[in-house]
């Protein structure tokens, strides 16, 4: 076992297209916890959260970044009952530890599933963090269920999180109508592909088209994109519905009282960094996503893969990123 390894993160909050703002380090090679795995890192994928973290607060000292990755299970800790050396995963890290941005990594195996056998490592990296946002905020947050009936309205449908969701709803949740948002038709093409049975142009009048398919309110909706929406949000939900949000507050919602919609927030890095009991949940998770994928009924949304994994490549998938153009996952496979 090597005592260094390769590693690419920042020091300073630098724009993406400065050849500093991401740096390749070689660090020392940690020893596994009880219940850590060390992975040796075949592919990762670039998220917003990677950007947001790079452009805020200092790194203080060298701050690896990574929140998607698949590879391969070099070593295991004491107490591992999950996994065993040699086997292939796929995982999204917590936010409180070092990413996934390296060599080899660390990783808590009660939040890790098998990597999906009919996957490339590129196409499987492309699929933790969105994938367990999704099942929480339909599953845990909206507390859907195989016999839920009504109608869902996702906003940001062609987003990450949104073109998974689309899809768990497809599979799992029979009884529930979809509406997606969609900014054009070949947009609204893509996510009835995904799933939904109706889109609506948000960039037009939004409640007038819910209120159109759904005249009693939709009971549930999801919304990557919640910011100034809270009011449009209390006209189309139905009294008693719920909302989730993915992205970031405070918002006041105080218009959604007087029809009693509840709000809910989704954080998939909840579990992890705050060690919850219910932590194995998010590897139960997606050993059933890794299930669905290999029956047919979920598929990556890999957007374009860049190799190596490099600094350079980092940059320009965080430079994409950041110009909020892409639709689908920028992934980075192998390591010079």
């Amino acid at each position: 076992m090597t005592t260094t390894h390769t590693a690419i993160g920042y020091r300073d909050n630098l724009p993406a297209t400065d050849e500093r703002a991401l740096l390749t380090e070689q660090v020392p090679t940690p020893e596994p916890g009880p219940h850590d795995l060390l992975v040796r890192v075949e592919a990762v994928s670039v998220n917003p959260v990677d950007v947001k973290l790079r452009s805020g607060a200092p790194a203080g000292g060298l701050r690896v970044l990574g929140f998607d990755a698949a590879g391969t299970v070099e070593r295991v800790g004491s107490e591992v009952t999950l996994f065993a050396e040699g086997d292939e995963v796929f995982y999204a890290g917590s936010i409180d530890r070092p990413g996934t941005d390296q060599q080899l990594h660390l990783v808590d195996e009660r939040i890790v599933g098998r990597k999906p056998a009919s996957l490339s490592f590129a196409d499987a990296a492309s699929l933790p963090l969105t994938a367990i946002t999704a099942w929480e905020a339909l599953f845990d947050r909206l507390r859907l269920t195989a016999d839920s009936t009504g109608t869902l309205l996702v906003v940001g449908a062609t987003g990450g999180v949104g073109s998974i969701l689309l899809q768990l709803a497809e599979a799992l949740l029979p009884g529930v109508r979809v509406i997606a948002t969609a900014s054009d038709e070949e947009r609204g093409a893509q996510v009835r592909g995904l799933g939904a049975e109706h889109t609506v142009n948000h960039r037009e009048d939004l409640t007038a088209q819910v209120l159109a398919l759904a005249p009693a309110g939709v009971d549930w909706l999801f919304t990557a994109y919640s910011e100034g929406q809270v009011a449009t949000y209390a006209e189309v939900v139905a009294p008693g519905g719920h909302v989730v949000a993915i992205d970031d507050g405070p918002r006041d919602v105080s218009p959604l009282k007087s029809r009693s919609i509840a709000w809910h927030w989704e954080l998939m890095f909840t579990r992890p960094v705050h060690q919850t009991a219910d932590l194995v949940e998010q590897h139960r998770l997606l050993t059933r996503v890794a299930e669905l994928v290999d029956a047919g009924r979920v598929r990556a949304t890999t957007e374009q893969v860049l190799t190596p994994i490099d600094a350079v490549n980092l940059r320009e998938a965080h430079r994409r990123i950041e110009s909020s153009r892409t639709t689908g996952k920028i992934v980075l496979h192998g390591w010079r």
